[in-house]
């Protein structure tokens, strides 16, 4: 029996490449990511997939976990990011909830 898909809260490291988009002047960007997936290490493999098919180049990816696990780490969680999550499990989706360049 396969578990059920949850949506993990990840943070991709993303270097520089040709098209990327990033701005002028940055060195790479951080972004934060709501993953559906059976398992952590598929939401992450799905996250990296889905950036490389749009040009950017993922160089590293720390999972945060669940809703569950973050509120039980004590972590606040707003309606906006609580409705991105549950947008990512509706669609078995890749959500980028934020980007922040990385400036030299």
């Amino acid at each position: 029996m396969s578990q059920p898909l949850q949506v993990f809260t990840l943070v991709v490291e993303l270097g520089r490449k040709p098209g990327d988009g990033l701005p002028e002047g940055s060195t790479g960007a951080g972004l934060v990511v709501y993953a559906a997936g059976r398992d952590e290490a598929e939401a992450v493999r799905e996250t990296v997939a889905v950036l490389k098919q749009a040009d950017l180049a993922p160089l590293d990816v720390s999972g945060y976990g669940t809703l569950e696990e973050r509120l039980g780490h004590g972590d606040e969680i707003d309606a906006k990011e609580r409705a991105l999550m549950q947008r990512a499990l509706d669609e078995n989706a890749v959500i980028v909830a934020q980007m922040t360049p990385f400036t030299g």
